[in-house]
C-alpha cells in the first residue's frame, strides 16, 4: 500500500519534471490566479475629454436654451451661417438642431430646412427648396398631405423629439 502511493507520488513528480509540464503547471497557476484575484486598476486622474474615457466631464456647462415663440421671420436667421445655432420646425414645434450641424448646416444635405418651417418636407421626403412656403407668406396648413404624409412626418417629430432639444413653438407671422 505503502509502495504503491510512493510510486503514484514518484511518478507525478517525473511527470511534472519535465521542461514543458513545469511550464505549463505554472501557466495554468497563474492563470487561475489572475482569475481568481483580478487587479483593480483605478484612474488617478478625473477625464474631463472624450478620449480620456466614456465618463468624461465637459470643461464647461453648455449654454441654457429658452423655450421661445418663432415667427417664420424670426426663425430665419438660424440658419447656422456663420457658426451660429440651427433651428428648424416641424409641424409648429421647433428643434434646435446645432448638434446635427453635419446634416442640417448651410450646405449639407438638409440645409435648406435650417432657419426655416420644414413640415411639408420632412412630410413628403422632399428636400427641394421650392416645397418651402416663403417666410413672408402664412404658415403652411397642410391640409392637402395624404395620411400616410402626415404619419411620415408625426415620425420625423418624434426621432427629432428624441435626438434634438425642443426650443420653441412656431405661430405665424403676425401672431406674436
Amino acid at each position: 500500500q505503502q509502495s504503491k502511493s510512493l510510486t503514484t507520488t514518484m511518478a507525478f513528480t517525473l511527470q511534472l519534471g519535465t521542461p514543458v509540464n513545469t511550464a505549463l503547471f505554472v501557466f495554468i497557476l497563474y492563470t487561475v490566479q489572475k482569475i481568481v484575484y483580478p487587479s483593480v486598476s483605478r484612474s488617478k486622474q478625473i477625464p474631463n475629454e472624450f478620449k480620456a474615457g466614456y465618463s468624461w466631464l465637459p470643461k464647461s456647462h453648455p449654454p441654457t436654451v429658452l423655450f421661445k415663440t418663432y415667427t417664420p421671420k424670426s426663425l430665419e436667421p438660424f440658419s447656422g451661417r456663420d457658426g451660429g445655432r440651427i433651428l428648424l420646425a416641424i409641424n409648429g414645434i421647433v428643434f434646435d438642431v446645432t448638434a446635427g450641424r453635419n446634416f442640417y448646416g448651410p450646405d449639407s444635405m438638409y440645409g435648406n430646412f435650417a432657419g426655416r418651417d420644414a413640415s411639408r418636407g420632412m412630410a413628403k421626403q422632399s428636400f427641394d427648396a421650392e416645397i418651402l412656403t416663403p417666410v413672408d407668406q402664412p404658415l403652411d396648413k397642410l391640409d392637402d398631405l395624404q395620411q400616410d404624409e402626415i404619419d411620415n412626418m408625426k415620425g420625423w417629430i418624434e426621432h427629432f423629439s428624441n435626438k434634438y432639444i425642443i426650443c420653441g413653438k412656431l405661430v405665424e407671422n403676425n401672431a406674436v
